[in-house]
């Protein structure tokens, strides 16, 4: 990873910010820190890699507007969307959007770190490693049909009860089938599931 990785990070909350300020530059990286989406816009661009770290609720343009603006702009910066709010169905958006990774608050300093390493390694293979597509659909293709059910409700952004109710059966077993899902797909996260389903095409 290159050394001192500009991190944008973009929070309406004063405490926010300076407590990502200290906790991103202790690891090693150059925060830069911003109230709202537009006073990031109106700055300069850093040279990559560059991560964006930015709050879904801001005043004027949203974390969720911000991340499509920055994308239909050609930017491939990795943006990491923050809430306070644990949304499965914010966390897909973001996803779609093309956000790199969805935390929720409050914020752990070693899972924001980790989460901010990852998203720049990412960019930095990009060049070098496109994304198996391939490999991603053989792995939804080797799926029940019921767990396809499951997966295109998690990617819907339904709550477990939601995709419970409409396929007819208990949460209890939904979550059975999500786990399945994770462990056959081996994907880490719900970020991680989504991106390799928007990769394969889903």
């Amino acid at each position: 990873m290159a050394e001192r990785a500009t991190i944008q990070v973009i929070d309406d909350d004063e405490g926010v910010r300076r407590t990502l300020a200290y906790v991103l530059g202790s690891a090693g990286f150059a925060p830069r820190l911003f109230p709202t989406a537009e006073a990031f816009l109106a700055e300069p661009t850093e040279s990559p890699p560059a991560c964006v770290l930015t709050d879904v609720r801001l005043p004027g343009m949203t974390g969720l507007e911000l991340v499509k603006h920055l994308k239909d702009a050609g930017s491939d910066d990795p943006v990491i969307v923050m809430s306070a709010v644990g949304d499965i169905h914010m966390a897909v958006v973001a996803m779609k959007l093309g956000a790199a990774d969805f935390l929720q608050k409050p914020l752990r300093s070693a899972a924001t770190v980790a989460a901010v390493r990852e998203a720049i390694e990412r960019w930095e293979r990009k060049p070098r490693q496109p994304p198996e597509a391939a490999a991603y659909r053989r792995t939804f293709a080797q799926l029940t049909p019921r767990q396809r059910d499951v997966l295109e409700g998690i990617l819907a952004g339904k709550l477990n009860k939601t995709i419970a109710y409409d396929l007819g059966i208990s949460v209890r077993t939904v979550e059975g089938y999500r786990a399945e899902i994770m462990a056959r797909t081996k994907a880490e996260s719900l970020s991680e599931l989504v991106r390799m389903a928007m990769l394969a095409g889903l």
